[in-house]
């Protein structure tokens, strides 16, 4: 009979086999928490890397925490995945809005009411005091103050996804690199705007708001727009395209046999279903 010692490089090739497939799940046991003694374990999650306190096993929910933009699965280690926990909190409230220090999918940030500052990468959220919070709210109200004023409304500027703008009403109006952002002049300001509202003018042939139907120019003439979907118009009997003036008396039902037959799907609502209730 063969003893348990014949037995021991099976036991550790098991070992191995298991810790690198944890590594190959992408996750990683950090150690436990000191307070439950549960694990704490490093892992990918739904909307990038997390940690958690806890297993889905556990009578309790597991807590979880986001990485911050600079850590890793790999690097983590239980200290700074204990600090993550210590996220979000409160602090005193400003201006009449509530305070409170977190961390998100995009990173850490202020959260003054309804609005959300983001901090800067090369500080830590968990050094944020109420000065410093204070500082940043004050910064994002300065930096959200109109510069300026047209037909009575107030613009604003911002730097977004696709680079810098300025904001009238609903419009969005991206400024191009051969203005100076940082010091644009009250009439390059008002020309800016108003190039974006003659633009916006011409830009429907048609609308019915009801049905969420528009007639557009485009680029490439004009189109029908369903529900974020663009519809190409169809020719004339003679084969020639529609212009913007012929498009402007066409009627609703002609739009709609148009999208029908271009898309049937795009004209179906979607039927709610009705709950009964069940006689006693």
């Amino acid at each position: 009979m063969k003893c348990w010692g014949s037995f021991k490089p099976f036991h550790e090739t098991v070992e191995e086999t298991l810790e690198t497939a944890e590594r190959t799940a992408g996750e990683r046991l950090l150690g436990e928490d000191p307070e439950s003694g549960k694990p704490i374990i490093a892992r990918l999650g739904k909307f990038g890397p997390i940690v958690q306190i806890g297993s889905g096993d556990d009578e309790e929910k597991p807590k979880y925490a986001s990485l911050r933009m600079d850590q890793s699965i790999e690097t983590i280690n239980l200290e700074e995945a204990l600090d993550l926990f210590k996220l979000p909190f409160s602090l005193e409230d400003y201006k009449d809005k509530e305070v409170m220090v977190a961390v998100g999918r995009y990173g850490p940030y202020v959260r003054w009411g309804d609005t959300f500052i983001s901090i800067p990468k090369d500080e830590d959220p968990l050094n944020v005091n109420q000065k410093r919070a204070e500082e940043l709210i004050d910064e994002k109200i300065k930096a959200d103050a109109p510069i300026a004023e047209h037909d009575g409304y107030p613009i604003t500027k911002g730097v977004g996804r696709f680079g810098p703008y300025l904001k009238w009403r609903n419009l969005f109006v991206n400024v191009p690199k051969a203005y100076d952002f940082d010091n644009l002049t009250q009439d390059e300001i008002h020309e800016l705007v108003s190039k974006k509202i003659e633009k916006e003018a011409n830009r429907y042939i048609k609308v019915f708001e009801e049905e969420g139907i528009s007639i557009e120019n485009g680029r490439w003439g004009p189109f029908i727009k369903i529900n974020r979907k663009n519809v190409k118009i169809p020719t004339k009997k003679d084969g020639e395209k529609y212009s913007a003036e012929e498009l402007k008396e066409v009627g609703l039902e002609q739009i709609k046999k148009w999208i029908e037959e271009a898309d049937p799907k795009l004209l179906k609502k979607k039927k709610t279903k009705t709950k009964t209730k069940k006689k006693k």
